[in-house]
């Protein structure tokens, strides 16, 4: 089994993030989610909100996103919103 996730971070007009992850935490409408390596499949509406990602190399990229969902299957995440963009 893999260490990492395989993620792809989209908005409606284009890719904001792909890579590999160390972890993922997520604001959904039911509240905040983490995902690490192995996690059972998961679909979850997101939350207008920050969706936080530790990189492989630790490094971390956070995307302030809203009117979406988020899906993780086999270490697969897709996080596909409405609007996203990466936050300085």
């Amino acid at each position: 089994m893999s260490s990492l996730l395989t993620v792809s971070v989209v908005s409606a007009d284009r890719e904001v993030w792909t890579g590999e992850a160390r972890q993922i935490i997520a604001k959904t409408v039911e509240g905040e989610i983490g995902i690490l390596v192995g996690h059972e499949p998961i679909l979850a509406i997101l939350a207008s909100g920050e969706v936080r990602v530790t990189a492989a190399d630790g490094s971390l990229v956070t995307v302030d996103a809203a009117d979406g969902f988020l899906s993780v299957d086999s270490n697969i995440v897709q996080v596909v919103a409405g609007r996203a963009v990466i936050s300085a």
